[in-house]
């Protein structure tokens, strides 16, 4: 039995083609570790260059998954350069040649890879793109994580959309991208005509890295990586014509954020904290990142602001009070909203099934509606910025 699976597998794998080396998976020598079991579970791990189309990892599963007798399929992928390198010297060496070069004009997703500092320092930072079609391009950023940074872009985005408004939300949280479940939509992007073809949920077309990876892979990658994911999803994305183009991006002031301003031209951000100190002294770092880059702050929105007593309708703020108006004021921007704490807005980001839409009428609800009003009112007028060279 175990040979016969074995040998089924081995079949499956030689029918999926590295478009990039003209061979299939198995001569190109990127499948490696295949382990199975009497009860039908298959691991292998998969190397891919930075080079290499992502969606290898998914014709992949999907093969292994369809062979009689298999129960399970994990498939670890793995960076090829790093694995070559230390094939050839026991570490992983620097001065390794670079992975082969894509052929002219092709346009993949990396999903692991790294090249030589020595080759990451002579490449010059790139120039900032102009994407028309999206619309208000607008990053929603926080100074650390777990303040509903990710909470308010979703439910940003779909309150645009029932005002009316054609939205686009690009999850940019790399190392943490929570927008499919928060917005309860979860497969593989189609692609047609060398175009992914976003997926929609509640009026909104949505692209994110968990549509493309294991839920429990780690994203263990260097900046020049992070650039090419964000550049492919602003470029090689169907967005279509927007009228919004919301970026949930990850916490901090990373290689995400700048890796945004210098891929395209972003219109401003809006910065989320909570109202204790410790949370907006780290927002006020992320907004004094965006101002350092061109990049407008168009105002603060206060998450978690306070708690309604459902009894006595009386507001107790359980967690502080005045940050995010204090911030607002350092920076001299507006205070853009106070959002109350609400369980139902917990619970709902995590079945997917936002606040805004299950509750429109709930408090936290209206602070959104009233939020997505409010930044239709900030935008005309104003100019894209970014940045050219790394800072």
């Amino acid at each position: 039995m175990a040979a016969n699976l074995q040998d089924r597998i081995t079949d499956a794998l030689s029918r999926i083609r590295n478009n990039r080396v003209g061979a299939n998976v198995l001569e190109a020598e990127m499948v490696r570790d295949i382990a199975t079991t009497t009860d039908g579970k298959v691991r292998l791990s998969l190397f891919l260059s930075a080079d290499d189309d992502a969606t290898v990892v998914r014709e992949v599963r999907q093969s292994l998954q369809q062979i009689p007798g298999v129960t399970d399929v994990r498939v670890d992928v793995k960076d090829a350069l790093q694995a070559n390198a230390t094939q050839a010297g026991g570490t992983p060496k620097t001065a390794m040649a670079p992975p082969p070069i894509a052929p002219k004009g092709s346009r993949t997703l990396p999903v692991m890879g790294q090249e030589p500092q020595s080759k990451r320092a002579a490449v010059p930072a790139p120039t900032p793109v102009a994407y028309p079609h999206l619309g208000n391009i607008v990053a929603i950023s926080s100074g650390k994580g777990g303040v509903g940074k990710s909470t308010v872009a979703s439910n940003l985005a779909i309150a645009l959309a029932k005002q009316g408004a054609r939205v686009g939300l690009m999850d940019a949280d790399i190392y943490g991208p929570n927008i499919p479940r928060m917005m309860g939509v979860n497969a593989p992007p189609p692609v047609e005509n060398e175009k992914i073809i976003p997926l929609q949920a509640h009026g909104v077309k949505i692209m994110s890295l968990g549509f493309m990876i294991e839920r429990d892979q780690p994203a263990i990658w260097r900046g020049p990586i992070i650039m090419k994911i964000i550049t492919q999803f602003l470029r090689d994305v169907q967005w279509g014509e927007l009228d919004y183009f919301l970026v949930d991006m990850p916490p901090g002031t990373g290689d995400a954020q700048l890796s945004l301003v210098q891929a395209t031209l972003v219109h401003g951000a809006i910065i989320v904290t909570t109202p204790q100190e410790v949370a907006s002294g780290d927002a006020l770092r992320g907004a004094k990142m965006f101002e350092r880059v061109a990049v407008p702050v168009l105002g603060i929105v206060e998450n978690m602001s306070y708690f309604i007593c459902p009894h006595c309708s009386h507001k107790h703020r359980i967690f502080g009070s005045g940050g995010g108006q204090r911030l607002a004021d350092e920076l001299n921007v507006p205070l853009l909203a106070e959002i109350p704490f609400f369980p139902a807005v917990l619970t709902g980001g995590d079945i997917g099934e936002p606040i805004v839409v299950t509750e429109p009428q709930a408090p936290a609800a209206q602070a959104l509606f009233d939020l997505a009003g409010r930044l239709s009112g900030l935008l005309p007028g104003r100019d894209a910025a970014g940045v050219s060279a790394a800072l």
